[in-house]
Order: structure tokens, then sequence, then C-alpha cells
């Protein structure tokens, strides 16, 4: 008696978690949530299908003496489905089980081909727990199996019967391969992103490590350095005096201890947040930059400050940066120019304040197209670090840096940085 046509469910296409399709895509043990989800739905689709062709096979062939052998095989089938389902266990573990299955259910075909369409689930089943070319055997002897045993069912020849479970199963095994190897590479590509990221973080790192030791190099050459440098001078100063001119030497040696005193003070303010210590406590930068011009009369250098424009609050940036310029700018005067008299001009307008140093010793001749270039490509009228610092400094804060001088008539430093919000560029 031919039995009713039993359509296939077609296959689900989950690909599981990405992986290689040459070695699967399943792996056991390591399941996510939607893995476990989709082989509960394969173990349930095949006790269902199990079901029905073991009462279907019942209700046709009940006195069949096949029937004990189909019974205890379809126990057999559906404990280890189920037992497999419930303790997922190593890749191993997980194809040995599936050899037992396919083993039980080829079985099973042979003495009733109504149990032909379990292997729909099987499919899904050994592409996700074999690698590719083992799976695509496979799947062609199954598909073989359920074409026999529709051809034994069949009362004659139908077409559908040669034909549909070869498109299934080509079909579930194409899908699931493209879907496999689509999360694969999308996997490479998410990887390769979560690489850059990280490359692209520690190359973030190293440049604000470097910027930071940058400042900091700037912040010790404006304070410390010339601190160290002027007692220095001081001292030698001193020395040369001590038996002609005791007094003088003391002078000078009363104001390297000054010096040091307030270099410490500086010391502490560097430790503590790398503000200058003359715009602690509140300073405003007028004040600090007249407490620099009191502090730095001395040794026939006279340095006079003069505030013009409204009185503004600065930011804390802008005005740290123009006092280290003024006191960079003096160093230089102290060191290179021999200049008896230096002005500090503040002028402070609605979006710009600016600072000029001006000084009345040998000044420089305006720099060659050949001149050697400090670091920012700038020309550096005097070697050493204090105005390639003085440009970064500025630079910063969107600024900008012009020297003005003549040989025998001084020069003037002019410091500009816009009060206007806007983007600095990078360092």
């Amino acid at each position: 008696m031919r039995h009713p046509d039993d359509h296939p469910q077609p296959p689900s296409t989950s690909p599981g978690p990405p992986a290689s399709p040459a070695s699967g895509a399943f792996a056991p043990g390591a399941q996510t949530r939607d893995d476990r989800l989709l082989s509960a739905l394969l173990t349930t689709a095949f006790v269902v299908l199990l079901a029905g062709a073991l009462l279907r096979y019942v209700l046709k062939h009940g006195d069949s003496d096949r029937l004990p052998w189909i019974l205890g095989l379809s126990v057999v089938l559906a404990v280890v489905q189920v037992a497999g389902q419930g303790r997922p266990g190593s890749r191993r573990a997980g194809r040995v089980r599936l050899a037992v299955v396919v083993a039980c259910w080829v079985v099973v075909v042979l003495l009733a081909p109504s149990f032909a369409w379990c292997a729909v689930p099987l499919i899904h089943t050994a592409l996700r727990l074999l690698p590719t070319r083992s799976a695509v055997a496979l799947v062609t002897a199954l598909a073989t199996l359920v074409v026999l045993a529709e051809l034994r069912l069949a009362d004659g020849f139908d077409p559908n019967h040669l034909l549909l479970p070869p498109v299934v199963a080509a079909l579930a095994t194409g899908v699931f391969v493209y879907l496999t190897r689509e999360a694969t590479r999308r996997q490479h590509l998410i990887d390769d992103l979560v690489r850059t990221r990280r490359e692209l973080a520690a190359t973030e790192r190293r440049e604000g490590t470097l910027a930071e030791r940058q400042r900091l190099s700037r912040e010790i050459h404006d304070s410390l350095a010339q601190g160290l440098s002027s007692q220095n001078m001081l001292l030698q100063a001193a020395d040369r005096q001590w038996d002609t001119d005791p007094e003088a030497a003391r002078t000078h040696l009363r104001t390297a201890a000054s010096i040091a005193a307030h270099g410490l003070t500086e010391a502490r303010r560097l430790v503590h947040d790398l503000a200058p210590a003359d715009l602690a406590e509140g300073a405003g930068l007028a004040q600090a930059l007249a407490t620099l011009a009191a502090r730095e009369s001395r040794d026939g250098l006279t340095v006079r400050f003069h505030a013009e424009g409204p009185e503004t609050h600065l930011p804390d940036q802008v005005a740290s940066a123009l006092l280290r310029t003024a006191q960079g700018a003096l160093a230089n005067i102290r060191e290179h120019s021999g200049a008896r008299t230096a002005a500090l001009t503040l002028t402070c307008l609605d979006d710009t304040v600016a600072l000029d140093v001006a000084d009345d010793g040998r000044g420089f001749p305006a720099p060659s197209p050949d001149a050697p270039r400090d670091p920012l490509g700038d020309p550096d009228p005097l070697r050493g670090h204090g105005l390639p610092a003085i440009r970064a400094r500025l630079r910063q804060l969107g600024g900008t840096l012009a020297i003005e001088s003549t040989p025998g008539e001084g020069a003037v430093l002019t410091a500009t940085i816009p009060l206007t919000p806007a983007t600095p560029p990078a360092s």
C-alpha cells in the first residue's frame, strides 16, 4: 500500500557562531544562546518526525513482525538525540553521537521507508558538526537513501520523489555553507576592526605620551632650567667678587638664594598641577607679570611692566602660556642680548590677548632663507630650546609668535593668542 506523501520541512539555516567552513560551524561545549535554541529546535523536529513516522507505521502495519525492531530503534534514536541535546559535550562526542543516530536511522529506513524524512534535521546537524567536505558527502548519502525510500513507497514513478530530496538537501547545504562563510568573513572583518582600534588606541597613547613629554620639557625649561642658569651666573659672579667686593658677592648670593626659593616653589607647583607658581592662589596674569618683572630687575637689567586694555579674566592655559613666554623671553634677553632695560606689555582686547617683550640689547639680523629652522619649521634666530618651546606652546592654543629685530637696536617679541573659541592645531 502506498503511503501518503510526507513533505519535508525546510531545515533551519542559522549558521551558529562564525567558524571556518573547512572545520564546521558549530562547536559543542562552546555554544551561545542562539546555538542552544537551534539545537533544541533540531532535536524537537527530529523527535516529532520520528514519532509521526512511528505512529504511522503502527497504524498501517501494527501486525508486522518488524514492529519490535522499529519500536526499539525509534526509542534508541529519541534517547540518543535528546541526551545529546541535554549534554552537548565536545565536538568529537557530538560526531560520535551523530554517527550512532545516522546508523540507527539507516537501519530504520531500510525496515520502514516512511522514516526517511527524519533525515532533514540530521542534514543540518551534520553540516554544523562536520568539516564541509565530510558533511557534503554525508548529506549526499542521506539524500540518496531518502530517494530510494520514496521510490519504494511510491505506487508508480513520480518525478518529485526523485528530485525533491536532492533539491532540499542541496538547498540546505548551499545556504548553510554560504551563511557560514559569510559569518566567517564578517568575523574576520570584526577582528580586523578590533585590532585596528587597538592599534589606533596604542598610537594615540604613544602620541599623547610624547606630547606630554614635550610639554613637560617646555615647562621645566621655562621654570627650573632658567632658574638654575641664573643661579649659576650669580654664583660665578659672587665667586669672582668674593675677595675684592664682599658686599656685592653677598648680594649675588642672596639673589641666588631667592631664585632657588622661587625655583623650589616652581618645582612643587610642577609636581602639583604644572601651573606657574606666580599664577597660584588665583593671581591674575597682570599681577604675575608684574611680579616677574620685579624679580628679574637685577644685575644691571631693569624690567618694566605695563598693561593696556580692560582687565580680563583669561583662561588658565592662556595665562600660563603667556607667563611662560615672558619667562623664556627674559631668560634669552639676559643671556644673549646684553640689554640694560626690557619691557613687558600686556594688551587685552575683546577677542585677542597679546604680550610684547622688548629690549634695548644688541639685537640680531633677520634670518636668511638658508638659516637653521626649529622643529616647527620657523627660522630660529637664537639657538637653544627657548623659542621653539614658546612657539609650540602658543600654537597649541591657536596663537602666533612674531619677532622683530635690527642689529644694535634691540628686539621685540610679540605673542598673540585668540580668545574666541577655536580648535587648536595638533601639536
